[in-house]
């Protein structure tokens, strides 16, 4: 079938708690999936949280207090090959239904001591069928995570379309978009901190660009959402009624028209019915990487090597 429902959640994670914060996860999903979700969404960087104190710690001045949350983002962070996300996944095999979760990974495969803006892409089956690190941290994000590499530009085939997705400010990147209409995505799934007029703008864009869905997952988020042990919560987010960001999830149809939100200032799941077969409609007027392409003029070329920093062979045999 072409139709397919998704959820989107938009809810504030426990900060800086990584269990708590996966068990909220698992619940949303049964939610979601008990309203016939087929496909269910969660922020950018939602386990265990999105460091929103990068845009309120004065530079040279709050390097104690950085480092102290640093620190604890580090100790709650996602590693994905110690089974972190094992309860996700099997809620996800258990209701069927694929999910895409934005998480603070940790690679301690290499040093441990870099963080990545990740986002998780779970099939039915309960497997990661694909991992995409963000290319390019934006301003104090650079203090805070690594860059990503090519390996996770992928869009990946699931029961409700054809995905993808890139992270935030990443949607601004037009080759990284051409990337993935260039694998036929249907669904464009954009998990992002941003918000406001401005962005959905981006959004609709994007939609009539690619002549594809847009799903974009905000992170509505209160100052009250900081629990009682975060550090410094009187200091950073002195008013607990105020809104730190508003979230503006929001999901567009090929062509541009929002059919869901923007959900602003508000905390919930919301929904849509999608139908995959407009997505090859709209692409018979504007196929941006097919009749609408001029490869004698432009050419993408696309390095989705995964880059690591250090390689270790095996010994030759005999030495």
């Amino acid at each position: 079938m072409s139709i397919s429902k998704i959820a989107v959640i938009q809810r504030a994670p426990s900060y800086l708690h990584r269990d708590r914060t996966i068990d909220a996860a698992v619940a949303a999903v049964a939610e979601a999936a008990a309203a016939d979700a087929r496909l269910v969404v969660f922020p950018e960087a939602f386990v265990p949280g999105y460091p929103a104190w990068i845009w309120r710690l004065r530079p040279g001045t709050d390097g104690a207090l950085s480092g102290r949350l640093h620190g604890l983002l580090l100790q709650n962070a996602i590693c994905l090959d110690r089974g972190d996300l094992s309860p996700l996944l099997d809620a996800a095999r258990a209701h069927a239904v694929t999910v895409i979760c934005g998480v603070d990974e940790r690679d301690e495969n290499c040093g441990g001591g870099t963080l990545y803006n990740t986002v998780v892409l779970i099939g039915p089956q309960g497997t990661i069928l694909n991992r995409h690190r963000k290319l390019m941290p934006t301003n104090p994000e650079r203090m805070v995570w690594g860059l990503g590499d090519g390996s996770g530009l992928n869009v990946v085939g699931t029961p409700a379309g054809r995905v993808g997705t890139l992270i935030c400010w990443e949607n601004f990147m037009p080759l990284a978009r051409y990337a993935l209409y260039a694998q036929g995505i249907e669904i464009y799934v954009a998990p992002t901190y941003d918000n406001g007029e401005g962005w959905i703008g981006s959004l609709q864009h994007i939609a009539r660009e690619g002549c594809c869905w847009v799903v974009g997952s905000g992170c509505a988020l209160r100052a009250a959402d900081f629990a009682a042990d975060f550090p410094e919560r009187g200091l950073l987010y002195p008013d607990p009624d105020e809104w730190v960001n508003p979230g503006d999830s929001v999901i567009v149809a090929p062509g541009g028209k929002i059919v869901a939100g923007p959900m602003h200032r508000s905390v919930g799941i919301l929904y849509a019915d999608i139908d995959t077969e407009r997505v090859g409609i709209a692409r018979r007027s504007l196929d941006v990487v097919g009749h609408y392409a001029r490869p004698d003029v432009f050419c993408l070329t696309v390095d989705t090597r995964q880059r690591r920093p250090v390689r270790f062979k095996a010994q030759e045999e005999g030495r």
